[in-house]
């Protein structure tokens, strides 16, 4: 999967933003409070209305108020997300466009309901999209055909749907039906975005025995997913642990272990020193690099991957490797959004990765970074990134806000 297009409306700071052009691995910078977090939320609240509701996941991010409190503020109309995006395929070489688009606004009883909620396909570059669901207000169709086997519109079969709520994505249900491939695929997709906001802290944390295939959000289960690595991807352990070597000198062994009392505890190995050592006396920066590196080396990898500055806690030498191993992972097909605030790590970006957030007027403005001839000019020239935004050479942004 690749997305390639979103556009928002009336979320948060976003009251009308597109960006467009993204590539598989896109590098965000922007002031604080520009919004970095909340395109990231968008992903969020994508997924959490589709495993919920959207009246739960807008109480998510925005309380009890919720829809009211996520709206762009001075705004009246309602909450639009599109995702356009291309699903790779070995029967063609630029798979169709599809894009997915939901209205979500409030009833009389100033309850969330979906207004509109569509799922377009374009075969071509001309000609109108054909739309595989359609819904409003909890009631419309979905095409029960395999998307890659339709020729003609003509040949599109619908079956008509209710929903028993209107605050109900349509995909939520009829994801769960075969007879619904272009819904199922969307669903699969989106149930495994995945925002990582990780806290070494937490990944300090010594679980309860249990199981972890995926590293969690905030990193909680970073000890579970190593003994489940060790266990299950014995080849996939050892080239984390070979990749830690490599960044964190001294350390020779990364084990996980079960107490007596049932709890997890990750251990490392100093080859300086006799014994393992564990979690909690390492440096934050090496936990934090074996956790890039375990999502990074997922077996079963994500198809978007949102990481918010990953170089907290790791050391400035550290981040042009690591971004090396996000840009990899993107190659190997999963889609990579960062927000970052690190010249260094920046400086690893090439020009068609960068993105910059912008305020104005109190609201947020996206800009391409390779849409700047001035910024290419002087990456062809042989500068960085990091060093032109350090330099305050992003038009409008001042890297010390």
């Amino acid at each position: 999967m690749q997305i390639e297009r979103i556009r928002i409306r009336n979320f948060r700071a976003f009251r009308h933003v597109e960006m467009l052009h993204i590539p598989r691995l896109a590098v965000l910078v922007g002031a604080n409070g520009t919004g970095k977090s909340s395109l990231f939320a968008v992903f969020g609240f994508l997924r959490d209305a589709m495993n919920a509701n959207v009246g739960t996941a807008l109480a998510k991010l925005g309380g009890r108020r919720g829809f009211h409190e996520v709206r762009s503020r001075n705004s009246d109309g309602p909450i639009k997300i599109e995702v356009a995006y291309r699903i790779q395929s070995e029967k063609h070489e630029k798979p169709p466009l599809i894009s997915y688009a939901i209205s979500i606004n409030a009833d009389q009883r100033g309850k969330p309901v979906v207004e509109r909620e569509v799922l377009r396909y374009r075969r071509g570059q001309y000609g109108a999209p054909w739309h595989f669901l359609d819904f409003k207000q909890g009631k419309g169709s979905a095409v029960t055909n395999e998307i890659t086997e339709v020729k003609t519109a003509a040949e599109l079969e619908r079956e008509e749907q209710t929903l028993k709520s209107p605050d109900l994505l349509a995909i939520k249900g009829l994801a769960q039906f075969e007879r619904f491939p272009a819904v199922v695929a969307l669903g699969d997709l989106i149930e495994r975005w995945h925002v990582s906001d990780f806290h070494v802290s937490r990944a300090r944390n010594e679980p309860e025995a249990g199981y972890g295939e995926h590293l969690s959000r905030e990193g909680e289960n970073l000890a579970l997913v190593i003994e489940y690595l060790h266990d299950n991807h014995p080849q996939v352990f050892s080239t984390i642990k070979n990749a830690l070597q490599r960044r964190v000198p001294g350390i020779t062994q990364v084990e996980s272990r079960q107490t007596e009392e049932g709890r997890v505890l990750l251990k490392f190995q100093d080859g300086a020193f006799a014994d393992p050592f564990l979690a909690r006396h390492v440096s934050d920066g090496t936990i934090k690099m074996l956790a890039y590196l375990t999502l990074l080396h997922d077996p079963d990898p994500h198809p978007l991957l949102c990481v918010e500055e990953p170089e907290n806690q790791l050391y400035p030498s550290l981040l042009e490797e690591l971004a090396e191993e996000f840009r990899a992972y993107a190659q190997r097909g999963g889609q990579v959004l960062i927000s970052t605030h690190s010249p260094d790590f920046l400086n690893a970006a090439q020009v068609e990765e960068v993105f910059w957030l912008q305020k104005q007027g109190g609201y947020t403005t996206i800009h391409r970074a390779s849409d700047n001839a001035q910024l290419k000019a002087w990456m062809e020239d042989g500068d960085k990134m990091g060093r032109l935004w350090k330099q305050g050479s992003f038009e409008g942004v001042d890297p010390e806000g």
